[in-house]
């Protein structure tokens, strides 16, 4: 390849090798400076906006908050209904979107054709991950609750938050198996394994950082959205914990809903407001370190 000789300042030649590995052009220098000038800009709205709700939230927070229930219309107590709920739903949110999103990564990645009916699927699920949460809540009023007659439960509210989930399941799955190398698969094959036998001994296993870190982040998501389980069975108040999968709940993210612009005395549970955004925080930050640790531990299981 012909490389382009430049005059230097001093009367010297230089490629534009040397230029690109030493002396950044006034262009890449100004798009490294508005890279670095958003990505301060975007930490320091996200530190404000914690330390706002730490400062506010910490001096309410202790067990007795975290594990007992609620008296005297929200004003005392805790929030222990709401943490269990907010467990519940995610752990059925878990159950109804990993298996059949992973399966239909599989499916799509290493058995699909590569033709305009999985070009429009592909497109149809990416578009699905950007619609509305509110447009999964009605939707799942639509088809659980009515449809197949579940009422507002915890069944009907984490199947319709498995729906909301399953885009970015898909997505991220299909994404952790594309970046498998087609020699793990082609070899396999070479030593006379069946294609499924390659998939799940080769394929998965290498793929497995990716797909739970996608799961992870995805049900974590799932576990502070607020309008799918509003129309689908959560609670402001229950005096007693959901028995059953037909049972209605609370949850953290539509507790705090109601305690920052619906009770009655809004000033008075302010504290507890922000202690339950601190709490639900605490919750999603753990879900998404542990998606790191579990990826890290896999990597290093693999390499070794």
């Amino acid at each position: 390849m012909r490389k382009l000789q430049l005059f230097s300042a001093h009367g010297g030649l230089e490629t534009d090798d040397l230029r690109r590995k030493g002396h950044p052009s006034l262009v890449e220098g100004i798009a490294f400076a508005l890279l670095r000038l958003s990505m301060l800009l975007v930490i320091a709205a996200i530190f404000f906006i914690f330390f706002d709700i730490f400062s506010k939230g910490i001096g309410i927070i202790s067990w007795e908050f975290i594990t007992a229930m609620p008296r005297r219309g929200m004003t005392e107590g805790g929030i222990w209904p709401a943490v269990l709920g907010t467990v519940y739903i995610t752990l059925i949110t878990a159950a109804a979107s990993v298996p059949v999103g992973v399966f239909a990564a599989i499916y799509l990645n290493e058995y699909a054709r590569k033709n305009i009916f999985t070009r429009i699927i592909r497109l149809s699920i990416r578009n699905l991950a950007g619609v509305p949460s509110i447009v999964y809540g009605l939707f799942g009023v639509a088809l659980f609750v009515r449809a197949l007659e579940l009422g507002t439960s915890l069944l009907s509210a984490g199947l319709t938050l498995g729906l909301l989930t399953l885009p970015v399941t898909i997505t991220a799955s299909e994404e952790a198996l594309k970046a498998v190398p087609d020699s793990f698969r082609e070899g396999a094959l070479a030593l006379g394994a069946t294609k499924w036998q390659a998939i799940r001994t080769n394929v998965i296993p290498s793929a497995l950082p990716g797909i739970i870190t996608g799961m992870i982040l995805g049900i974590s998501r799932a576990a502070g959205e607020t309008a799918p389980i509003l129309f689908t069975g959560a609670a402001f108040y229950l005096a007693s914990l959901p028995s059953s999968l037909s049972s209605r709940f609370m949850a953290l993210p539509y507790h705090l809903f109601i305690m920052s612009t619906q009770h009655h005395s809004i000033e008075k549970v302010r504290p507890i407001a922000y202690g339950t955004a601190l709490v639900l925080i605490g919750l999603v930050v753990t879900m998404n370190m542990s998606a790191i640790i579990l990826r890290a531990h896999y990597r290093k299981k693999m390499r070794g």
